[in-house]
């Protein structure tokens, strides 16, 4: 398999373009992460049918967040998006996540060229708010049956927050 690390960088961050893996896909009960060590991707556990993801999921290449993993993508599309799949993303804003104490933000992005719904998505006040609920919840109760209380989506920010975080998360990767 291809390190992404080393075959992509994070993308034209300053244009609101980035380069975005696919870990999961929308409605998967299967949690998929990349194996920066063994250059694979890798199944981490099996969640309860309850919580399938609402989005596909993926991370930036090249960037770290502060919980040491690569920083976290949202793909707001209407199919799913399969496992290994790098696509290009329009940043339309950020989900500011804490996990067992821990920033674990998540970028929120439709494709570049989504002609089906995505390219009339442009900011964060475009999604359908229920999404936004069902993400929210989503999160917030994921770890419920192992951790309760140990997620909590904090608050939602629109695109130019996401790349400044994007910046930081591509900075901590290049000072490693």
């Amino acid at each position: 398999m291809v390190d992404f690390n080393e075959a992509f960088g994070p993308g034209d961050v300053d244009g609101g373009l980035i380069n975005v893996v696919v870990e999961i896909s929308k409605g998967s009960t299967l949690k998929v992460e990349w194996d920066r060590v063994n250059k694979v991707m890798k199944l981490d556990r099996v969640e309860p049918q309850v919580f399938t993801k609402p989005t596909s999921y993926g991370f930036i290449p090249q960037t770290l967040d502060e919980d040491g993993d690569e920083l976290d993508v949202l793909v707001l599309t209407e199919e799913p998006l399969p496992t290994g799949l790098v696509m290009e993303g329009r940043v339309i804003g950020i989900m500011k996540f804490i996990d067992d104490g821990e920033v674990d933000d998540k970028v929120v992005v439709v494709p570049s060229d989504d002609r089906n719904t995505g390219d009339g998505i442009t900011t964060m006040d475009d999604v359908n708010p229920q999404l936004i609920k069902q993400i929210e919840f989503h999160f917030n109760n994921y770890k419920a049956l192992k951790k309760p209380g140990s997620t909590r989506v904090d608050h939602w920010g629109d695109a130019a927050e996401a790349i400044e975080v994007i910046h930081e998360c591509a900075e901590r990767w290049n000072n490693k």
